[in-house]
């Protein structure tokens, strides 16, 4: 397992998008970053310059490219892409508001509910798929000596590191949020999760 080999991993989730700010389900389709979203990057940058990050990986997907590159710049460290680190793939829903999936897949989101974990997108994937890239994801990172990295993902796939990292049930995971503008501080040894606001004083890793 990977997680033992970290000291403390920070996960990020990329700054707000055009399609977060208007309801629409992403997945591995992409949309900018609105101004908000721009300012939540640098604010994560900012955040993350005084810790001792020695490694930063990202999802490929733009919007995680973009708050990445930010942190990248600050920390000085290239950014390497890991396409375990895509969000879960959204299949034909991708790009659909609420109101549209309901009128187009009716009762698809009810029988989600009742099987959040392993219930796949059609055409998609489901959590459990996510949760074998994730601890791909994380081997990898761990394989090239990384020991305090910091991960730029997605809210989903993000669930499913910190499950990894944190040894949770997935159930329990699964009710983990992360706005655009918190930092995940993990700490796989002790097992323990901060969540950090970005613009607000960041206390250091470990």
């Amino acid at each position: 397992m990977a997680a033992p080999a970290f000291e403390v991993v920070v996960l990020a989730r990329h700054g707000q998008t055009e399609w977060n700010a208007a309801g629409r389900r992403q997945g591995q389709l992409d949309s900018p970053l609105t101004a908000l979203g721009q300012a939540q990057a640098a604010a994560t940058a900012q955040a993350v310059a005084a810790l001792p990050i020695d490694g930063v990986f990202s999802s490929p997907l733009g919007r995680a490219l973009d708050t990445a590159a930010a942190a990248g710049l600050r920390l000085d460290l290239p950014v390497t892409v890991l396409a375990e680190l895509a969000e879960v793939h959204h299949g034909e829903l991708a790009g659909l508001t609420r109101t549209q999936i309901d009128a187009r897949f009716p009762g698809a989101l009810a029988a989600r509910r009742q099987n959040l974990y392993r219930w796949a997108f059609p055409g998609g994937e489901s959590y459990a798929d996510a949760d074998r890239r994730a601890s791909v994801a994380l081997s990898v990172i761990a394989a090239s000596g990384a020991r305090r990295p910091l991960v730029v993902s997605h809210e989903m796939i993000g669930r499913m590191l910190a499950r990894a990292l944190l040894g949770a049930a997935a159930d329990t995971a699964l009710t983990w949020q992360q706005p655009n503008d918190i930092l995940l501080h993990i700490t796989p040894s002790t097992h323990e999760l901060r969540a950090v606001k970005v613009g607000a004083p960041t206390p250091p890793c470990g």
